[in-house]
């Protein structure tokens, strides 16, 4: 971003995290996936400290597109709650840094059991 003062450099990872962070305000989502784990098998809960390895972020030229990995919540509608995500998160980044984000793809890594 451009200033009357100078130029803001704000990193991919700060980017990430604020993306993982309105992901997981959203109903329906249980925790961040890790990109990591589609070769595994395995959907392995990510810690808030963490949320950076389940986003990705993409730059070309102006455009940012991002994809995230993430793992909802039995019994909930993904199509609801991966439209939700996709609201939440270019409304979050374009209050925040004032960020016209370009598409967000939902990766759904996994389905898991809720604590009732």
């Amino acid at each position: 971003m451009k200033t009357t003062y100078g130029k803001i450099d704000v990193d991919n990872d700060v980017v990430a995290q604020l993306a993982g962070g309105a992901a997981m305000e959203c109903f329906g989502v249980v925790g961040m996936a890790s990109q990591s784990q589609i070769k595994d098998g395995l959907a392995e809960l990510l810690k808030r400290e963490n949320f950076a390895r389940g986003v990705i972020v993409r730059q070309v030229s102006e455009q940012v597109h991002i994809d995230m990995h993430i793992i909802v919540s039995y019994g909930t509608k993904i199509s609801e709650v991966a439209n939700n995500v996709q609201s939440r998160v270019k409304y979050s980044l374009s209050q925040a840094l004032g960020l016209e984000v370009t598409s967000v793809n939902i990766f759904v890594q996994g389905v898991r059991l809720t604590n009732v």
